[in-house]
Formats: structure tokens, C-alpha cells, sequence
């Protein structure tokens, strides 16, 4: 993928003799006369590198640089100008510049400091893959030969380019391993684009993964990139892909084998350059036996295949994985460090986890809430866990309050908890519910519910 770079010059003459010196260079010009439409130009597509004017009409470039770092800090900037002092310069550093050039521009030493701003970019991008990997959430915990052998098999695995298919139950963290293959991939520093194949009704699927113009169809008001398109020189994860619907499966079999996206309503071919990690929770061999799956897309997609294993087949790594949560939670939070007592982290190792290791997660952040020992004791664990499918909080509602009180409360915590089990899945809760998806948002409105909640 070739790099681009944005041009923001009032001068056109700039911008034309800068566009042409990139492209013999090999890099992607964007264009724009005015830092206003500049940051216009980045609201609508990502970019690698900035240049930029600092004398300019309306907003002048340090106050561009500035919104620029506000929107997206990582970018590198350069800026020009023919009239710079060193204050201006010197200025501009301590804002977030990475290097100033002055005009008349020489074109050796633009092409340089542009090289060497990629150069150092792309460095950073993969670090902070790599900081990803091994650090925080995304994190493969555990030391069970289960978990020792997926952290080999995705280590092996992400070098290459090759598409991945990862089975496994709901919560059993396949995105967290498709994000890991990304992270430790050469492909980390670029982005990590992902779609739930169920959560997006099927009319609009199209229109997701390839985007469309403006006009393409009612409600389309304005062109808008899809989710190819986003990840283009990055990693596609398609959570779900077992339901995919059949018309879309023959569509996205093309593109996997061409290498080319046309939007909806749109006449030409756009190039993309993506790996695609794909994810299912269904038997695969089921599907495919029923003639519900695509046999030709399921080989372009699983040249590799990787299953995450139930946390009841390794439950001794709920010890670490407890640990990992709480401390997770408590500098997110901002709270003062807390630890789980051996009795407790014992209760947890004991249950059967159907919900696997997104429910274990939820029932340590639930404890931390609900409980101030320190440390968190058996008697706190078992006040924490659902019993009989009533979440723990509800089946602990109030004795006092009206009797429509009561009702809410009640209605609230049931939502939440199928909020939890869907992974944040709206469609998903609201079908589990008996529930148009529009119900369920106007119940969440209605009960103070953040929908993101069950991510």
C-alpha cells in the first residue's frame, strides 16, 4: 500500500509541483487549499504523514497542527514556510511538529525528512503492537499447555499473511487472539478494522464491508468508506462469519480472491490490500453439510484454523486470569489495588463458567464493585455469581421501594445481564428478549442503560 500524505498549502501552484514529486516517489498525494479543509480531509480518510503551510488565510498552520494533534496524535507533521523565524520554529516543535522545512523547498531534503517520518512511524505503529501484545488486556493469559500452545500457534502464525479462521464459544476471547496475530504481524502498526457478521442486518451488510457512494440508496447522503476500505493495508476481522448471509458470502469469495471492492452504487474497482481473520461460534462442518455455508469461501478463509479452547478445559488459569482482571480493572478505574483471597480465587476455579472467560471477567468486576474487602473473600464471590439465570444483583433486589421501582430495577439488571451474554450484541439481546432491537434501545434509554455495557 502506497503511503499518503496530505498537502495543505493555500498556494496551488505548492501543491500541484508537491503532488507530482510524491507520486514519482511512490507516495499517494491528498490534497486540500485550506487548513480548514484539511482537517476536512482527514475526518475522511486516514493518512501516514502531514504537510503543511504555516502562513495561510482563515487558520493559519500552528493552529492546524494543533487540531490535527487533537484528532489523531500519532500522525507526523511537517511544516513549511517562507517566512519562518526560529521562534515559529521552535514553536511548532514544542507543539507536536516533527520537523520544519523553510521555502523556497528543497526537494532532496523534503523527500528525507518525509522518509524518515514514515520511517520512524512505522517503527512506533509496531511497538505499540507489540506494548498491545504483551501488555494489559490483550494479553494471552494463562499457563496451561492449552493456552501455551495457542500463544505458540498465533506467534508462528502472524508473521505470514495467510487467512485465519478462529472457532470457539461465545466469550472464549477470539477476538482477542485475531488482535494478537495483527499486533505481532508486520501488518501491527496499520489498523485493526472489525465486524460482527450477526449484528448487522442483512440488507446493510454490503454496504458495511464495502461502502457506497452518496445517492446509492435511501438514507445514503454522503459516500462512505466500508470496513475493506478502513482496514486497507491492515487486518479485517470478521466476527460471526457463520452467519453471513448466502447472496453476501459469493460477494465477499470475490473480493478475497480478486483483491478488489466496488462500493454499492459505485462503478469502478478499488484495490485493497487486507488480511482477513475470520470467527465463528458454529460448528463450521454443520453449516457447511446443510449447504447454509459457502465450501469454496470456507477454504479461501481458513487456510489456517485455530480453536480457543473453553475455560472449563483449562481452569487452571482462572487463578491468572482473576489476578489479571482485577488489576486491569482497578487502574482503570482508578482504584486503590485490591486482591482476591485463596478461598475466592478457589470458588471461582470451581465454576463451570459457560459464559467462559468474558463471564469470569464480568463476575471480577461485579465483586469489586459490590464488595470492599480487601481481600475479597468466598463469602463475596458467592454473593457475585448469577444463580439459576437471575443475575446475582436481582436476585439481591431491595425489600423496600414501589412496587414500579421494584419492576425497574429488576427489568434492568435481566437487560444488562443479556447485554452481557450477547458480548454487547444488541440484536442478539433484544432476540433473546423477545424484543425488537428498537424496543430494546428505547427500554435502555428508558432504564438508564449505557448499551456498551456488555462489551
Amino acid at each position: 500500500m502506497k503511503p499518503k500524505i496530505l498537502i495543505v498549502d493555500d498556494d496551488q501552484g505548492t501543491l500541484a509541483s508537491l503532488s507530482r514529486a510524491f507520486a514519482l516517489e511512490g507516495y499517494t498525494a491528498v490534497t486540500a487549499p485550506s487548513a480548514a479543509r484539511g482537517l476536512e480531509k482527514l475526518a475522511e480518510e486516514p493518512v501516514d504523514a502531514v504537510l503543511s503551510d504555516v502562513v495561510m488565510p482563515e487558520m493559519d498552520g500552528l493552529e492546524f497542527l494543533s487540531r490535527v494533534k487533537e484528532r489523531v496524535p500519532d500522525v507526523p507533521v511537517i511544516l513549511m514556510s517562507g517566512q519562518a523565524t526560529v521562534e515559529t520554529a521552535v514553536k511548532a516543535t514544542r507543539m507536536g511538529a516533527l520537523d520544519f522545512v523553510e521555502k523556497p523547498i528543497g526537494l532532496d531534503r523534503l523527500l528525507l525528512t518525509l522518509r524518515n517520518a514514515l520511517r520512524l512511524d512505522r517503527l512506533q505503529r509496531e511497538n505499540r503492537g507489540l506494548q498491545r501484545y504483551w501488555q494489559d488486556e490483550l494479553a494471552l493469559i494463562g499457563d496451561s499447555p492449552s493456552m501455551a500452545a495457542l500463544r505458540a500457534l498465533v506467534e508462528r502464525a502472524a508473521p505470514s499473511d495467510v487467512p485465519i479462521l478462529i472457532q470457539g464459544e461465545n466469550g472464549t476471547g477470539k477476538e482477542l487472539v485475531a488482535r494478537a496475530v495483527h499486533d505481532l504481524s508486520p501488518r501491527g502498526g496499520q489498523p485493526f478494522v472489525k465486524m460482527n457478521c450477526a449484528a448487522v442486518p442483512a440488507e446493510l451488510v454490503e454496504s458495511e464491508l464495502f461502502g457506497h457512494e452518496k445517492g446509492a440508496f435511501s438514507g445514503a447522503i454522503a459516500q462512505r468508506r466500508g470496513r475493506f476500505e478502513q482496514a486497507d493495508g491492515g487486518t479485517l476481522f470478521l466476527d460471526e462469519i457463520g452467519d453471513m448471509p448466502a447472496p453476501m458470502q459469493a460477494k465477499l469469495l470475490r473480493v478475497l480472491q480478486d483483491g478488489e471492492i466496488t462500493r454499492v452504487g459505485g462503478g469502478g474497482e478499488i484495490r485493497v490490500d487486507v488480511r482477513v481473520i475470520s470467527a465463528t461460534n458454529k460448528d463450521i462442518d454443520t453449516l457447511l453439510a446443510e449447504g447454509r455455508f459457502r465450501e469454496d469461501l470456507y477454504y479461501r478463509i481458513s487456510t489456517l484454523t485455530v480453536k480457543t479452547p473453553p475455560l472449563r478445559e483449562h481452569s487452571a488459569d482462572v487463578p491468572a486470569l482473576a489476578a489479571h482482571f482485577v488489576e486491569g480493572a482497578c487502574r482503570r478505574n482508578h482504584w486503590k489495588p485490591r486482591r482476591l483471597a485463596p478461598d475466592a480465587v478457589e470458588l471461582l476455579r470451581q465454576q463451570p463458567w459457560k459464559g467462559n472467560v468474558r463471564e469470569l471477567r464480568n463476575v471480577v468486576e461485579r465483586l469489586l464493585i459490590l464488595s470492599d474487602a480487601d481481600p475479597i473473600g468466598a463469602a463475596d464471590v458467592r454473593a457475585a455469581l448469577p444463580s439459576s439465570g437471575t443475575p446475582a444483583r436481582a436476585a439481591a433486589a431491595p425489600a423496600t421501594g414501589s412496587l414500579r421501582e421494584l419492576a425497574d430495577a429488576f427489568e434492568r439488571d435481566v437487560i444488562r445481564e443479556r447485554l452481557r451474554l450477547a458480548g454487547g450484541h444488541v440484536t442478539n439481546a433484544a432476540r433473546s428478549l423477545g424484543l425488537e432491537r428498537s424496543h430494546l434501545y428505547k427500554k435502555c434509554k428508558q432504564l438508564g442503560i449505557d448499551m456498551r455495557e456488555g462489551t
